[in-house]
């Protein structure tokens, strides 16, 4: 018999919180609603939600119970069957996606369509109107407090300088702080970073975190490389191989997309050895790997008298299994600071990214300085 019972859609409560997700139909998006269904019914534990662990007991951040899931993807593959694609690719177990089906198929209810699409001829005003109406028109119908926007679609290449449009990613994130909707980027893509954005997240009166979540090479990197710095070992060189199957892959297969991703697994580096060594990250696409990947980093240094060594590592995960945690944690915080009062950028969230709105790039140093807003949100009620 199986270990998981159907469990059924529940209403919003009262004080529920709407998580807004663009690329809604993903691995990662549908990894994070099928999730939350299944710890809020008490069918799994809640392992890599930080934001369940004690210190944040305190904090008042709305229940995992209480989250109500809606987006914009551009693709029509219902949640139910993406879930079951995942569940054969063993990142979610079958039983599982058959106990929240009811919850998949509410929220992919509430998925519109995004773009811009090929063809598509409207302005940047009319796309950014068009995505915030439907921001708003969700929380209208799930009857929820306040609505966080999230983005986990496909990295996009930066920019070209003085492009006419803005990417799409800054249109989404101009939506949300035109809905009054806090915001969050974890990608490595544009976002609030567009020139204007952040200062009109100040006149919206909303916060907002970014960019680029840390799963898996980086967040090993920030451990590591805060380490020789510590010990006072001189890191000559750094380099590194992704090997990346499923959407990923195929995307950061294009150069630009992948130069826009090892940005942030460079800074984690600069900021902590005061200098980028040699080296580089590569991409590998391989689709045999489907959802998961392989990272390997290979770091030379020297210690004492000029002695020669290396320190290998190698990381093997699924990159939708580790994200979708972190983007439950973020809801809820950045839903939490919205509450609160708190505006612009959050830098003490920097624990989930690569490339965080300040502060330290020290995995330690981040995490205290998380620790030190959840103490912060306690005190605000």
């Amino acid at each position: 018999m199986s270990q998981y019972v159907e469990t059924s859609t529940p209403r919003p409560a009262p004080d529920a919180t709407g998580v807004w997700l663009i690329g809604a139909r993903g691995s990662v998006a549908t990894t994070a609603v099928a999730g939350c269904a299944a710890v809020s019914a008490g069918l799994c534990p809640p392992t890599g939600v930080v934001t369940e662990t004690e210190p944040f007991a305190a904090a008042g951040l709305p229940a995992l119970s209480s989250l109500v899931f809606g987006g914009h993807d551009t693709v029509d593959w219902p949640l139910p069957k993406r879930a079951e694609a995942l569940a054969e690719q063993g990142v979610l177990p079958h039983a599982l996606v058959r106990a929240v089906h009811g919850e998949l198929a509410a929220a992919d209810r509430e998925i519109r369509v995004g773009g811009p699409a090929a063809g598509d001829t409207r302005s940047d005003e009319e796309l950014t109107a068009a995505f915030a109406a439907d921001i708003v028109d969700f929380g209208l119908r799930a009857g929820v407090a306040r609505t966080v926007v999230v983005n986990v679609a496909s990295t996009e290449p930066a920019p070209a300088e003085g492009a006419a449009r803005r990417p799409a990613s800054s249109l989404y994130a101009a939506a949300a702080l035109r809905a009054g909707c806090a915001y969050v980027n974890f990608t490595p893509s544009t976002g609030m970073g567009h020139p204007g954005l952040a200062a009109a997240a100040g006149r919206a009166g909303v916060p907002y975190a970014g960019r680029d979540g840390k799963t898996g090479q980086t967040l090993l990197r920030a451990v590591l490389a805060p380490m020789f710095r510590q010990r006072d070992l001189d890191v000559r060189a750094w380099s590194g191989t992704n090997l990346l199957g499923g959407g990923d892959g195929a995307v950061l297969a294009d150069s630009a997309a992948a130069a826009a991703k090892n940005a942030g697994k460079d800074r984690v580096l600069r900021d902590n050895l005061k200098v980028l060594p040699e080296g580089r990250v590569h991409i590998d696409d391989v689709p045999a790997l489907g959802e998961w990947k392989t990272a390997w980093d290979h770091v030379a240094f020297e210690g004492f008298l000029g002695s020669r060594m290396v320190l290998q590592t190698i990381w093997q995960g699924c990159d939708s299994a580790l994200a979708a945690p972190l983007v439950l944690d973020l809801a809820r915080l950045a839903a939490r600071a919205h509450e609160a009062g708190i505006v612009g950028s959050l830098p003490e969230l920097g624990f989930y990214f690569k490339d965080p709105d300040g502060g330290s790039s020290a995995l330690a140093e981040q995490y205290e300085a998380l620790l030190a807003f959840a103490a912060r949100l306690a005190e605000v009620r």
